[in-house]
C-alpha cells in the first residue's frame, strides 16, 4: 500500500483513535462504546510510555488503524511482556493488507524494546479475526480467560 505510515500515537490523534474504538466496541459483544472513557484511557497511555504503546498507521496524514499494547512484567518469563488490548481499522480500510502491515511494524517495535510475549483476546466467535492473527504468528493459548468487573 502506498503512501502508508506507521508511528506511535500523540495526543493529538485521542479524537481519531476514539472514533476507530467507538466501531471496535459497536461490534463487541462484552464492550459498549464511551467517548468520555476511551478519551481518558487514551490520554493516560500515551502520557505514559510505561502503561502502553499505540501504533497507528496513517495514510494521506490520517489515522485510519490503531493497536493499542499495553505492558506488564510476566513471573513466568521474570521479562517485560504486552497485552494488546485493542486493534482496529476503519471499515473503509479494511482487506487492504494494513492490518497486517501495522502489527509487523507494532511486533517489530516490541521486539526491538525487548518485549518477550505478546498475548490478546478476541470475542470466541470472532472468526475472522482467529484466522488474521494466526497468519500472524499467533497461536491460540491453552489458557482460558475469566474477568470479574469491580
Amino acid at each position: 500500500m502506498h503512501n502508508l505510515n506507521f508511528r506511535i500515537a500523540t495526543l493529538d490523534d485521542i479524537p481519531i483513535l476514539c472514533e476507530l474504538l467507538i466501531q471496535l466496541f459497536s461490534q463487541e459483544v462484552e464492550f459498549v462504546p464511551d467517548y468520555e472513557k476511551h478519551e481518558k484511557a487514551l490520554e493516560k497511555i500515551i502520557k505514559d510510555g510505561n502503561i502502553g504503546d499505540i501504533f497507528v498507521a496513517i495514510k494521506e496524514k490520517k489515522v485510519i488503524a490503531m493497536v493499542n499494547v499495553l505492558y506488564t512484567i510476566s513471573t513466568a518469563l521474570g521479562e517485560k511482556v504486552a497485552i494488546l488490548e485493542d486493534m482496529v481499522v476503519f471499515d473503509s480500510f479494511r482487506n487492504q493488507n494494513i492490518g497486517s502491515q501495522l502489527i509487523k511494524f507494532t511486533i517489530n517495535y516490541l521486539k526491538e524494546n525487548s518485549v518477550k510475549r505478546v498475548t490478546l483476546l478476541t470475542d470466541g466467535d470472532n472468526y475472522n479475526a482467529h484466522k488474521f492473527y494466526e497468519k500472524q504468528g499467533f497461536n491460540k493459548s491453552s489458557m482460558v480467560a475469566f474477568r470479574k468487573s469491580l
